[in-house]
């Protein structure tokens, strides 16, 4: 019989590290693949047993508090990538068909809204309180400048350095494209 606990050769995560993991987000991740394959729970079970196995495989890149958007996004691949399979080529024998809702579904937004704060806390302190204030609070440069006591210039100058570090970091998590 085999033991409950996987070894964790791959790296530095930690097996506790990957039970949190586990427990977090199995739940959420099934409810959302549930809710992406039509209520096909064996075929959802699947993927989100296929996203925690890449967790696991990952693990020494992986902050349990941070793997939210990554479990997510895997989830959502592997979804897609299914899909894709099966609609390639007829199948043999007839399936059931499941509605594929992935597209419009609110949990893209909600990934990239989570990948987007997580790039902005990389931000230096500075960089990050202009953005805030041009894009998050709608202010002018101008309102900006006055907001943070400083020159108009330097709002410009910031927010133009902290837009490329942004872009940069999307492109690089795949986010936005080059």
């Amino acid at each position: 019989m085999r033991s409950r606990h996987v070894s964790t050769d791959a790296g530095s995560g930690s097996e506790a590290d990957l039970e949190v993991l586990y427990d977090r987000y199995r739940g959420p991740l099934l409810g959302y693949v549930l809710r992406s394959v039509s209520g096909d729970r064996q075929y959802a079970e699947d993927v989100v047993q296929e996203t925690m196995m890449r967790a696991w495989r990952n693990a020494p890149a992986l902050d349990p508090d941070r793997a939210g958007p990554w479990l997510f996004t895997v989830a959502r691949n592997l979804v897609i990538s299914g899909h894709r399979r099966r609609t390639a080529r007829p199948a043999e024998v007839p399936i059931a068909e499941r509605e594929f809702v992935a597209d419009n579904d609110d949990i893209d937004r909600v990934l990239q809204a989570w990948q987007v704060a997580e790039v902005l806390r990389g931000l230096s302190r500075d960089h990050r309180q202009v953005i805030i204030e041009l894009f998050y609070r709608r202010r002018t440069a101008s309102e900006a400048a006055a907001q943070l006591g400083i020159p108009i210039g330097t709002v410009k100058s910031r927010s133009y350095y902290a837009l490329q570090a942004l872009r940069a970091a999307l492109e690089e998590r795949g986010v936005t494209g080059s």
